[in-house]
């Protein structure tokens, strides 16, 4: 397939969009939604698959998030974002090449699917690998970026589960964090229901706490396994509807002691308690009313990996057949077992995870 480079991004031509997806084919449709359809396609003689996101010509707000996700994506690089291959503009055309990820999506892997149930390692694993592309998002340049549609459907999971954030197109650049004392961007609310920042919503002031909040409401859905909301509460009963808002059920469950009624059943009697305790007190903070007392990502992101510890220390202690000189890779991270038998984990937090981007300036977004 020939293609011009543009920054990190290539050029494709609409014939070759059409080559690649066979027309596009139904049968290599992978979604559709109020942006268009996905289609899987192949690249270089074959030899590359990727995912092509066409959209919807007709709508405006489809141009510019279509604007926005080339603009960042051709500028940011980190293993735990979603890798924008090119573009196609040809012919009023708005369609974007991504590489694919043979998992689909996390929501694909937590309810409403014949997919077998994940692991809980599997799931902190990758709540773990989201929260450090989140946190690269809001430090890894002078310029925070603001995700602001973080949901389950938006991380998606590589052939090796690995955990990317995907869908740039309702992004913001935040204020400098090096000249501008201001911590906020006003601007029009924008994002999905069940997920959006009450404070955000009140106030039209978005900060990068707006995607902390976004993101508590994704760690209550791998521990529950249930959506950010229920729909057809017409037809619920009426101590039933209380459910309805996940975030607001499962602060009041950990509040009264009931998380035992929130739990996705697989998941019971295969979380140690502490393990527990520090992933759902971090969720909890998350979902605090002012983003003030919401933790930011990194403290987050810290949190995360001492639960994936807790609950990996407790399997360690259980398993006599493991050796002091051990080192094990389990779901993507790897334990070090150092002389004195404490586990450690390799390729932790990094206060400036991934490769530093492009310094961004045009406030490019809504």
């Amino acid at each position: 397939m020939q293609s011009q480079p543009s920054d990190h991004s290539q050029i494709f031509t609409f014939h070759e969009v059409k080559l690649a997806t066979n027309n596009f084919c139904d049968a290599l449709l992978l979604g559709a939604g109020g942006y268009g359809n996905v289609y899987k396609g192949s690249i270089n003689g074959g030899t590359g698959i990727v995912a092509i996101k066409l959209a919807n010509p007709c709508s405006r707000q489809g141009l510019n998030e279509f604007q926005t996700e080339i603009f960042l994506l051709s500028q940011l690089r980190h293993c735990h974002l979603v890798s924008l291959i090119g573009y196609c503009e040809e012919e009023e055309e708005m369609i974007l090449v991504y590489d694919y990820m043979a998992n689909g999506t996390l929501r694909d892997h937590l309810y409403k699917t014949k997919k077998p149930p994940l692991s809980w390692t599997r799931r902190l694993t990758i709540c773990i690998g989201a929260a450090r592309g989140l946190h690269y998002l809001h430090t890894g340049s002078k310029h925070s970026v603001i995700h602001r549609d973080v949901k389950s459907s938006n991380i998606l999971l590589d052939q090796n589960w690995v955990a990317k954030v995907s869908d740039f197109g309702l992004s913001k650049i935040g204020p400098n964090m090096l000249t501008q004392s201001n911590t906020h961007v006003t601007t029009m609310v924008k994002g999905s229901f069940g997920y959006m920042d009450p404070e955000y919503y009140k106030s039209l002031k978005l900060t990068e706490k707006s995607d902390v909040y976004s993101f508590g409401v994704v760690l209550f859905e791998v521990l529950c396994a249930r959506p950010a909301v229920l729909r057809g509460i017409e037809k619920m009963e009426e101590e039933q509807q209380e459910k309805v808002h996940l975030a607001e059920w499962a602060l009041f469950c950990c509040r009264s002691g009931k998380l035992d009624e929130i739990i996705d059943p697989y998941l019971q009697g295969k979380i140690h308690p502490t393990c527990l305790k520090t992933f759902t007190n971090t969720a909890s903070k998350c979902l605090s009313d002012k983003g003030s007392e919401r933790p930011t990502m990194g403290e987050v992101l810290w949190n995360l990996e001492q639960a994936w510890l807790q609950q990996e220390t407790a399997c360690f202690q259980n398993d006599s057949n493991r050796s002091v000189a051990d080192t094990t890779a389990t779901d993507g991270l790897s334990i070090i077992v150092d002389v004195h038998g404490v586990l450690k984990i390799d390729g932790g937090s990094d206060p400036t995870p991934g490769v530093e981007f492009s310094e961004i300036i045009a406030p490019i977004g809504r």
